[in-house]
C-alpha cells in the first residue's frame, strides 16, 4: 500500500515533532517534510510533491492563511488542513475560503487530528466542533470592518481585545514590539480609529461582542 506523503508547516519544533511521530504511526501516511516557514514550505512542496499539508496560522513574520492562497495558487492538487491554537471562527472561515480543506485546533484528540488527514485526502471538508463558518457578532465595529483586517492584523486586535500589551503580543507572535506598532496603526486606519485608546476600546468590546 502506497503511504500519503504529508507535510509539516509549524514554527515550532517540538509541534513539528510531535505531529511526526503521530502520522508516522499510521500505515497509509508518511510525513516526507516539516518547514518552519513560507518560504521552507514551498520548496519542499516542490520538491517532495506531497499529498497534504498541515499548516499553522501563525508561522513568525509569516502569515499561514497567505501560505495556503500561494500554495493552491502553485499546486492547486495538494490538500491543505489548519491546525492552529485560534479557536475563533473567523480564522475557520478565512482558512476555508483560502483554500483550506480541514481546520482543527491543537487541543483536539490525536484520533481527531489524524480523522481530519484522512477526511481532507478523501476530498471532505473537516472542522473542529464549535465551527459553523460564520462571522461572529461584535458589540462596536460591524463584520465588514473587521473583515478588512489582515489575518495577522486580525490576531493582533484580538490579543489586544484580550488584554495582551504590545510587548506580550510580539513574544506570542515572534515579531518585535515595533512591527506590532506598524500593525496597530493600519488596525486603526482600517477601523478609522483615532488613536491608541480608541483602538484598545474598540478591541476590547469586539472581544467581548464575541463571546455573547
Amino acid at each position: 500500500m502506497s503511504k500519503k506523503k504529508i507535510l509539516l508547516v509549524d514554527d515550532h519544533p517540538l509541534v513539528r515533532e510531535w505531529l511526526t511521530n503521530l502520522i508516522n504511526q499510521e500505515q497509509d501516511l508518511v510525513v516526507s517534510g516539516a518547514a518552519e516557514s513560507s518560504t521552507q514550505a514551498l520548496q519542499m512542496i516542490q520538491q517532495e510533491a506531497p499529498h497534504l499539508a498541515v499548516i499553522d496560522i501563525t508561522l513568525g513574520e509569516d502569515s499561514g492563511i497567505d501560505l495556503i492562497k500561494e500554495i493552491k495558487k502553485l499546486h492547486p492538487e495538494v490538500k491543505l488542513i489548519v491546525l492552529s491554537m485560534h479557536s475563533e471562527s473567523l480564522y475557520a472561515e478565512r482558512a476555508l475560503r483560502a483554500g483550506a480543506g480541514g481546520y482543527v485546533i491543537k487541543k483536539e484528540s490525536t484520533s481527531r487530528i489524524i480523522e481530519a488527514i484522512h477526511q481532507v485526502l478523501s476530498g471532505n471538508i473537516f472542522l473542529s466542533e464549535g465551527f459553523d463558518g460564520t462571522l461572529p457578532v461584535n458589540g462596536g465595529q460591524d463584520a465588514r470592518s473587521i473583515k478588512s483586517l489582515s489575518d495577522r492584523e486580525l490576531e493582533v486586535f484580538q490579543m489586544l481585545g484580550k488584554g495582551y500589551e504590545t510587548r506580550k503580543i510580539g513574544e506570542l507572535l515572534n515579531i518585535s514590539m515595533n512591527t506590532v506598532q506598524v500593525y496597530c496603526g493600519r488596525i486603526k486606519e482600517k477601523l478609522k480609529l483615532n488613536n491608541a485608546t480608541e483602538l484598545l476600546r474598540e478591541a476590547i468590546r469586539w472581544e467581548e461582542g464575541r463571546k455573547r
